[in-house]
């Protein structure tokens, strides 16, 4: 099994749906899903793209570009960055400085604990 088939078939059944689903929402057959799955078929990148925005995460985690899968995997997360990318320049460096200062002050705190 490939990155992309194990990543794809992990990502489908935490996400509770079957290949069969997940066949239907992609409107293809079982077949190509457990193909890709068991890593004997590769998706063009249109269709990779749109496995990702139903399985809630990035075509770098499915492709093993990056493997911090609680991350990538983590539907909430992959929402904030895509809403975060979207703000205007000066918006998102407001919003990154606020997330720094945060991440500093719980990391200090956990250090004075």
């Amino acid at each position: 099994m490939t990155v992309f088939g194990k990543r794809l078939a992990e990502l489908r059944k935490e996400r509770n749906l079957t290949q069969t689903q997940l066949a239907k929402q992609m409107s293809t057959s079982l077949s190509v899903i457990s193909r890709y799955e068991r890593g004997e078929m590769t998706p063009s990148i249109a269709t990779a793209k749109t496995l990702a925005d139903i399985l809630n995460t990035t075509v770098g985690y499915l492709l093993g570009e990056n493997d911090n899968a609680d991350l990538l995997k983590d539907p909430d997360m992959v929402k904030r960055f895509k809403e975060i990318i979207e703000l205007k320049s000066k918006d998102k460096e407001h919003v990154i400085f606020t997330l720094d200062a945060m991440i500093r002050a719980v990391k200090l705190r956990e250090l004075a604990s």
